[in-house]
């Protein structure tokens, strides 16, 4: 029994594992140069992106909850919607 608990909560370590490094890279991004999180946040007091939470952050939540293949590419789907024809809005990750 003691076995194979070891053994489904070190599979499911292993599979988290490869998204930390993206996740990371979402957080550097945010705070270095996003208009939104970063350095330059005070340049746009009222935010910069049309859509909540933004979309670097929907990224992260993403790739977060369901891994990189769907969450990337439920993120890479959202940036492509981000556009100036688009009207923005409320857009939590489901």
């Amino acid at each position: 029994m003691a076995l194979r608990n070891y053994l489904q909560t070190t599979s499911k370590t292993l599979i988290r594992l490869p998204r930390i490094p993206v996740l990371k890279s979402i957080k550097l991004y945010q705070a270095t140069i996003s208009p939104d999180h970063g350095k330059f946040k005070d340049f746009f007091p009222y935010g910069y992106c049309k859509y909540y939470p933004t979309c670097s952050e929907y990224g992260y939540q993403a790739i977060d909850k369901y891994g990189l293949i769907v969450g990337g590419s439920l993120a890479a789907w959202r940036i492509m919607r981000c556009n100036p024809f688009s009207n923005g809005g409320n857009d939590p990750v489901i």
